[in-house]
């Protein structure tokens, strides 16, 4: 899959990183195993660096994985929308 002009999170135009909506760290869990097949394990998003480092920050691999596996429990979560709400504010740049 082709990564979009802008970030999925905050719709800055920058360069992306691909955030799996099921963090790799827990693929091999039986829980997970169990639930979701390949291709829902390698699912995931077109984030900036700055909206992927902060829903790391935010929560670790597990609640990521139980609590944010979609991208709108990921928009309707308060403590991430006020971090993309802050790096839509900052200044875009490519490298």
């Amino acid at each position: 899959m082709k990564a979009p002009e802008h970030c999925e999170l905050c719709n800055r135009v920058v360069d992306l990183t691909f955030h799996h909506l099921i963090p790799r760290k827990v693929h091999r869990r039986a829980h997970f195993q169990k639930r979701y097949d390949r291709e829902q394990l390698n699912s995931g998003i077109w984030v900036c660096r700055l909206c992927h480092r902060g829903l790391h920050r935010l929560y670790d691999e597990m609640t990521l994985a139980r609590e944010f596996s979609t991208l709108e429990r990921i928009r309707a979560d308060e403590a991430i929308a006020r971090h993309i709400a802050w790096c839509a504010k900052q200044k875009a740049r490519r490298h």
